[in-house]
């Protein structure tokens, strides 16, 4: 296909998305005052009796819960998005590894769902309990809701990106940039760089904080050294990838 073909069909999969976003916006926001409740528990759970948040502005309140049901429907039509990623790329692979799209959608979601929500009930409580266990008779939180979402939500999205490792490593070993013997070659360093993402990623400083997200990592490495391995024994046969050049000469005359 020519680049001006591939450009407008990005542009018809960027509008579809576009397009399921906006309605799960409209549904989400039905539910902001449910929405608001369940981004808003693990901070409420840590903060010291007649706490609470506050905003600054006049305005904010009302985009503090746009922001809150954006996300929420970038969270829900999340399979839907992968599934137009996938419709997109699949003309470049092989019609064996085109059938993977199911199971690319399904292990993309449940990955991606599951760091969100490791975040959400493991990592974000104590860390917020941390910083919270700091405050005294004469200093007391008042916490801006704006920046309280803004950390939340920053921390969630890298937990539930780092949690899509297998999905990567599968990707990058079926193009031939890594592979099991290479992963399990550097492990020692895999782990270090495991732990500096973690200090990272995790708002509180304390070793029991990052030590929670690095160990979920390191697991997920190691499942990945498996998918590597079963990513490089998926090759299509000759005459598949015969078939597949034909099918492409036929859709390019």
């Amino acid at each position: 296909m020519p680049l001006t073909s591939h450009l407008e069909e990005l542009k018809t999969r960027l509008i579809r998305i576009l397009i399921a976003v906006g309605a799960g916006f409209g549904v989400c926001y039905l539910f902001k005052e449910w929405s608001f409740r369940v981004i808003t528990k693990p901070l409420v759970e840590v903060l010291p009796a007649q706490s609470s948040m506050i905003f600054t502005g006049l305005p904010e309140a009302f985009f503090i819960h746009m922001k809150i049901a954006f996300f929420a429907s970038l969270f829900l039509t999340a399979p839907y998005t992968l599934f137009e990623i996938w419709r997109f790329i699949s003309p470049g692979l092989y019609k064996k590894e085109r059938r993977l799209v199911f199971p690319f959608i399904f292990f993309s979601s449940i990955l991606f769902i599951g760091g969100i929500m490791f975040g959400y009930f493991i990592a974000l409580p104590p860390a917020f309990g941390f910083f919270v266990s700091f405050s005294t008779d004469f200093l007391k939180p008042m916490i801006s809701f704006r920046e309280y979402l803004g950390l939340t939500l920053k921390f969630l999205l890298a937990f539930g990106l780092c949690f899509e490792m297998p999905v990567f490593i599968f990707f990058l070993a079926k193009v031939g940039i890594v592979n099991a013997k290479m992963l399990s070659k550097n492990r020692r360093y895999a782990i270090l760089i495991i732990f500096i993402v973690a200090a990272v990623l995790t708002p509180s400083p304390d070793a029991v904080s990052q030590i929670l997200m690095a160990v979920p990592l390191m697991v997920l490495y190691e499942v990945s050294i498996f998918v590597a391995k079963y990513a490089r024994k998926d090759k299509p046969a000759p005459e598949e990838a015969e078939e597949t050049d034909v099918e492409m000469e036929d859709r390019n005359p």
